[in-house]
Order: C-alpha cells, then sequence, then structure tokens
C-alpha cells in the first residue's frame, strides 16, 4: 500500500493555488522530523491579527533573529559563548542548544514587530489586503462585452 496522497482532484477545480500544493508536500515531508524545540503557540487576536510566542527562555534579544524571505517567516536561536563565565553544572536542566523554526506566511501577512518579554519572544503579524485583493461584485448585463483579442 502506498503513502502517496495525490491532490490532482482538488487542483482540478482551483486555479492559482500553485503554492498550496507545496505546503502539503512540506508537511507530509516535515510530519515526523519536525522538532518540538523549542515550544510555541500561534494566536489570533482578530479578523487579521495574529501572534507566534515562542518559549526563548535563556535567550537575549542579540541571540534571536528574524527574517523573512520569500513568504517563509524564519526564527533563529543561538547561543552565543560567554567570555569571562567559568560556570559548572551540577544539573542542566534548561535546554541552550540552537533552534530554527519556519513558518510559512499566507499571502498578505507582514510581520509588524517583535518583544522579548520574560522569556517568550512574541511575533506580531497582520493580514493587510490590498484593495485590488478584496472581493469585488460582478455585474452580470445585458449586452455581451466585445473581446479584445
Amino acid at each position: 500500500m502506498s503513502n502517496v496522497l495525490s491532490l490532482a482532484p482538488l487542483f482540478r477545480q482551483s486555479i492559482g493555488f500553485d503554492r498550496f500544493n507545496d505546503l502539503f508536500e512540506s508537511a507530509l515531508r516535515n510530519g515526523e522530523s519536525a522538532s518540538s524545540y523549542p515550544p510555541y503557540n500561534v494566536e489570533k487576536h482578530g479578523d487579521d491579527q495574529y501572534r507566534i510566542v515562542v518559549a526563548a527562555a535563556g535567550f537575549r534579544e542579540e541571540d534571536l533573529e528574524l527574517q523573512v524571505e520569500r513568504g517563509v517567516l524564519s526564527v533563529t536561536g543561538g547561543r552565543r559563548e560567554r567570555a569571562g563565565e567559568s560556570v559548572t553544572y551540577l544539573h542542566q536542566g534548561i535546554a541552550q542548544r540552537g533552534f530554527k523554526l519556519s513558518f510559512r506566511l499566507a499571502d498578505h501577512i507582514e510581520v509588524k514587530g517583535a518583544s522579548l518579554d520574560s522569556g517568550l519572544l512574541n511575533i506580531d503579524l497582520e493580514r493587510i489586503v490590498p484593495e485590488e485583493a478584496k472581493p469585488k461584485r460582478i455585474p452580470i448585463g445585458g449586452e455581451k462585452p466585445a473581446l479584445e483579442g
């Protein structure tokens, strides 16, 4: 039995959803290998406001980096060496390893800002739909317009 999922029936009735196929393939490919570190929440605060909250305990602002490229938000945390620290851990339960989280952003989602507060990295997102992308009503007239070709 094959575990391959065919999306062909879905695409027969959809137009312009090329990235949708990539999203499904990425989810299937990363489903088992996805890391759960660090834990994070994705919150909806209104019709067009979202927030990603990443548990970044032990990280400082300079240890974290956010980048958006081609519709993918990347959150990277790297623990930098602390010069002059001579600490011997008897028990080290707080993870200090680096991480990289990636979030594929839908069309018209923009990162509005980020803040680090009490060990939580808050990334605020907003959907800003341009006027030309909003739904518009198309009147049905009695006369057919001449097609230009």
